[in-house]
């Protein structure tokens, strides 16, 4: 049989499409009020890996990706993609998204994303929220899974969540936050 233990916390990230600055502001003041200080925060990148969020939000659309300072427990990650989704609706005009807002988290040992969406690889997690393993970390990096959203699976991308993986593997060798 084996013995039931909680997992180390993992290193709470969020990730954004938007079109304005302003917007994407706002949104990171009302999460850092809710979970805390940046550690992370990376340069704004060009969104054209799929036109998917066009119709919805436009043209020229925008990549950011933060990284909380303090670590979380796993299964906080149901709340926060509630709130975030609250987020989104609260910058919403006419049904329509300004700011897509994606949290996950960053373990040892994988990246795995919030998503309201199921399908095989993502298993339910409760209130409407399922987990999608989006990289796994193997031979000192991230490595993309079939399924990997081409965005996340790019090398600046994979270069910002091995930059969190660092910051979050010290604070666990300091002892947390």
């Amino acid at each position: 049989m084996s013995k039931l233990t909680e997992p180390p916390p993992v290193l709470l990230f969020t990730a954004f499409i938007f079109r304005e600055t302003s917007t994407l502001d706002s949104c990171i003041t009302m999460l850092r009020d809710n979970y805390g200080p940046l550690a992370f925060e990376s340069r704004i990148l060009d969104f054209g890996h799929s036109d998917y969020y066009t119709p919805e939000m436009g043209n020229n659309l925008k990549r950011m990706v933060i990284g909380f300072k303090n670590l979380i427990e796993r299964d906080r990650l149901v709340e926060i993609k509630i709130f975030t989704n609250l987020l989104e609706e609260q910058f919403s005009t006419e049904g329509n998204r300004s700011v897509n807002i994606d949290p996950g988290y960053i373990a040892g040992e994988h990246l795995i994303l919030a998503t309201g969406k199921g399908f095989y690889h993502r298993p339910y997690l409760g209130k409407g929220v399922y987990a999608d393993l989006t990289l796994v970390y193997q031979q000192n990096s991230f490595r993309a899974l079939e399924w990997t959203y081409p965005d996340y699976a790019s090398e600046e991308m994979i270069g910002f969540f091995i930059e969190m993986r660092k910051i979050y593997t010290q604070k666990l060798t300091e002892g947390r936050n």
